[in-house]
């Protein structure tokens, strides 16, 4: 993994030198920066809109009872689009658009919902919670954590409108 981020880390500004000297060739230096600071711009104002949109989406799952997770991991990509058309270059402000486009996002969170959402694992700290009110509940548990496999190699069907948790009663 240290690897991969290696490279990408010292090719990609190479590329990116590379290609922003090769287009100021063709067009002009000063034509050259102008596109990229419009690109920043419009990737800006477009990253603001969509993020108000997700954030709405979140929210109204949330009111409903469902749990925002297409919407937490199209913000996710919202906030890597923003940091990426905010940086100098052509293929950084390629991959933003792409995960900034209403049309692109989705599928992309979509995708890595579906290969890399069973790594992630929620732990809690504490073995109790008291809710105050006389009762004591263990953390919530998730189907996965309890059969201990990906959701993907579970044979049960999964309903994420289901909470188990467990209660005891103190005023007895």
């Amino acid at each position: 993994m240290f690897a991969k981020l290696f490279l990408l880390f010292a090719i990609l500004p190479i590329i990116e030198i590379a290609l922003l000297i090769n287009v100021g060739e063709v067009i002009g230096g000063w034509n050259t920066v102008a596109i990229v600071i419009i690109t920043a711009f419009v990737g800006a104002h477009l990253v603001r809109k969509e993020g108000v949109q997700t954030l709405a989406n979140a929210q109204l799952k949330m009111r409903s009872g469902e749990m925002p997770g297409q919407e937490m991991a199209e913000g996710l990509l919202l906030l890597i689009a923003g940091v990426l058309l905010v940086t100098p270059g052509f293929v950084t402000d390629g991959i933003g658009f792409l995960f900034s486009m209403p049309l692109t996002r989705p599928l992309i969170a979509r995708y890595l919902m579906q290969n890399f959402g069973h790594r992630v694992v929620m732990h809690h700290s504490s073995a109790h919670h008291s809710t105050g009110a006389g009762f004591q509940q263990s953390p919530f548990q998730s189907q996965q954590q309890q059969t201990q496999q990906p959701f993907r190699d579970s044979h049960k069907p999964h309903d994420s409108s289901v909470i188990e948790g467990e209660y005891q009663r103190k005023d007895d």
